[in-house]
This record gives structure tokens, sequence and C-alpha cells, in this order.
């Protein structure tokens, strides 16, 4: 089996918008009111965070159960990292998610600028340069025969896509608009040409797209 490029639980809004452009330590989307596109998978049994009993099941509980299966790498563009600019000036800092990532993968963050690796737990962050295919290379080879998944942000997607490496996308569409910020899509037929798509809605209210290649 080869190995894919997958894009997994991305959500924007039904503009597109998935960040907006004044990211910070608080603000980690760039965005006021960003937590309403996410409250889908919040909402899920399976959501990782869940600190009581509960939560829905069905269509959107199985997107975020399958959210790790088969995957054997993580590639992400900086801002998704943390909100740091230029050289890396606070070593201390390794990303929003605490002593615990969610990965369970090796991560390989996209930067100009050099740093060296590190390990939290059982994920191990490398901070790599090069154009997307050179970066994809070395996550599947770290990947050892899995799926690579490229969690984003929005820059870093497009990127992946203008250089058509991206194997299969899913999209969430949550039904919020939060005003101008990074867009995914100006529509999510732009991307018709190259791939098949299935349009499955939830009864949350959120809509998954299903991307694959032609």
């Amino acid at each position: 089996m080869p190995q894919l490029l997958r894009v997994q639980n991305f959500t924007v809004t039904r503009d597109g918008v998935a960040a907006g452009a004044d990211q910070s330590f608080a603000r980690p989307f760039g965005l006021d009111g960003a937590e309403q596109l996410f409250a889908w998978a919040g909402a899920t049994a399976s959501w990782p965070n869940r600190t009581e009993p509960g939560g829905s099941r069905g269509l959107d509980d199985y997107f975020t159960r399958d959210f790790a299966h088969d995957i054997g790498a993580e590639i992400m563009g900086r801002n998704k990292f943390g909100p740091q600019r230029g050289p890396w000036r606070d070593h201390e800092w390794r990303g929003w998610w605490g002593d615990q990532p969610p990965f369970h993968t090796p991560v390989f963050v996209m930067t100009h600028h050099d740093r060296p690796s590190f390990t939290l737990s059982d994920t191990t962050f490398h901070f790599v340069g090069g154009d997307p295919a050179t970066v994809l290379k070395r996550a599947r080879e770290a990947a050892r025969g899995k799926d690579v998944r490229l969690g984003g942000g929005v820059t870093t997607i497009r990127q992946f896509l203008d250089a058509d490496l991206v194997d299969t996308l899913h999209v969430v569409v949550s039904p919020v608009e939060l005003g101008s910020g990074l867009r995914l899509w100006q529509s999510p037929d732009a991307w018709l040409d190259r791939f098949h798509r299935e349009v499955v809605p939830s009864p949350s209210g959120v809509t998954h797209h299903l991307f694959w290649r032609r």
C-alpha cells in the first residue's frame, strides 16, 4: 500500500476561514471565538481532552476517533507549533500542547530557522527547512510505512496542494462566520479538477467534505 499524505479533521468556517492574521499566545488561531469551530469534535465521546463521561456518538465521533489511525508522522507549519516569528529566541516554548502532545509520532515543523529537535512524551519534534517534497520525503521515512498527516495551518496545506502532494483531505465546514482571515478556499468546488468529493452533513450542524485523488 502507498503511504498517503492526509489532511484530517481540518475545520473551516462556512466561507473557508481557518485562522486569523493576529495569532498570539492568547489566541492560537488568531481569531476571537475560534473555539466555536471545533465544538463539533469537543462534543464527541472520543474527544481526547474529555474530562467527564458522555459525549456524542455517530459521524462526528467516528472522525474524532479515527484521527490517529495508521498515522506514522505529522507535518505542520511553524505557525501551528507556536506564535514566534523569525529566529528562535525562546527554546523554552515547546508548543501549545504541554508535556503530553496529542500526536504520538514524529512531527516535522517547517521553518526557515534552525532549532534542535526535542522529545516530549512519545512525540519528537524536528524543525526542518526545504520544499514540501523534501519535507514529505523525511516524514515518510520516519513514518515507517504508515501514512503522514498534514496538520496545517492554512498556508502549509496550500503549499502542499500547490505541489500536488496531497492524497486525501477531510475538511469540516462549521456553520459559523468569524470575519476575515486566512482562507483554505474561496469555494469547496475549487479542487474538483483534481479530487473526487463526498459531502456528508452531520446532525451537529457541521458538514464533512471528503476529497480523494482522481
